[in-house]
């Protein structure tokens, strides 16, 4: 099992974060679009590190285009020397029409269209074929000498797309390289929903898993003593808590017998109530949803929980771990 770290939301901090994670044994970091672009940071780290994979953890595609998107990872492949994954994901609809200002339709349809394109793109300039992609969310029919790259030495990126509900996971199968799991989910939701949904994209692409590799952020529980350790744990809920409240995620709930709740979550969540939110997610849920343990065991307890289901994991890391803590944390997992 491969283990990923983070960076973290100011870009100011990414060339000491980026070696630090090489340092500490980490596989891969990725890059988050949240207040801050996901892209820029990795061009930092890409310059400052020489082993570790790069991703975006996620770029918002409906916020882009395909030539853009194609373009940027294009650069970062070359950038990076071939270590660059590019990580996208949907959004949901009142970010892409209300913050973004762009299209949103068909969020599955759109996605494989999208990442179609986007090899299609690649294809123009790998091999000198006329770029003649017509779909119908997307029409990429012009590419002169002046704005081809050309092959990219180091062959075309990986495409890591995020998904939950069973559409998106498919699409994943179908066409991408790897799949961006969601924090909120568990080991039963991978098994009984996530897999059969890869499957039935494999299935209508006519490949096999093969190399398709699933990366899952997911929720730990675990410190250097019982102080930090509560600490984790009161944020964990709350995390859980909010993710709960989110309609989008009530089928990871109801699969557990737990549908219910995101009702009661929601209205809390319009009311800002989130304490009483986070006392709603009690130890059974806490320990469905996180691997709960002490940090010299917390590495197997993931393996035994996710191994032949997730291919690259991310903790949701405690602080105040030192890099000796955490080079004996990661060797765990090795």
């Amino acid at each position: 099992m491969l283990v990923d770290g983070t960076l973290g939301f100011d870009p100011g901090g990414v060339v000491a974060q980026s070696r630090d994670a090489e340092a500490a044994g980490y596989d891969g970091i990725w890059s988050a679009e949240t207040s801050h672009d996901p892209f820029l940071p990795l061009m930092l780290a890409a310059e400052h590190t020489e082993r570790i994979k790069l991703g975006t953890g996620i770029a918002v595609a409906f916020a882009r285009n395909p030539m853009n998107l194609a373009v940027l990872a294009n650069d970062l492949q070359t950038a990076s020397r071939g270590r660059f994954m590019l990580g996208l994901g949907s959004q949901i609809r009142p970010h892409i029409t209300k913050r973004y200002s762009m299209p949103w339709s068909d969020p599955a349809a759109r996605m494989r269209e999208l990442i179609l394109a986007i090899r299609a793109i690649w294809a123009s300039w790998s091999d000198g074929s006329r770029l003649a992609f017509r779909g119908e969310y997307y029409r990429h029919t012009l590419m002169t000498p002046m704005f081809d790259p050309g092959p990219n030495p180091f062959g075309h990126p990986e495409i890591f797309l995020a998904a939950v509900g069973p559409l998106m996971t498919e699409v994943a199968g179908e066409v991408a390289d790897g799949m961006l799991a969601h924090a909120f989910t568990t080991e039963r939701y991978l098994r009984e929903v996530t897999r059969p949904a890869l499957e039935r994209g494999f299935a209508r692409s006519g490949r096999s898993a093969g190399n398709f590799q699933i990366s899952l952020p997911g929720m730990v529980v675990t410190g250097v003593d019982d102080e930090q350790r509560a600490a984790t744990l009161a944020a964990t809920r709350k995390q859980i808590a909010f993710y709960g409240s989110t309609p989008a995620y009530r089928p990871v709930l109801e699969l557990h017998g737990w549908g219910d709740l995101q009702d009661e979550l929601n209205t809390l969540s319009k009311r800002g109530d989130w304490d009483t939110m986070a006392n709603l997610i009690d130890d059974e849920m806490l320990e469905t949803f996180a691997v709960v343990g002490d940090l010299d065991d917390i590495g197997q307890m993931v393996k035994d929980r996710y191994g032949g289901l997730v291919d690259r994991f991310s903790i949701y890391a405690p602080r105040g771990l030192d890099a000796v803590q955490w080079a004996e944390v990661l060797a765990n997992f090795k």
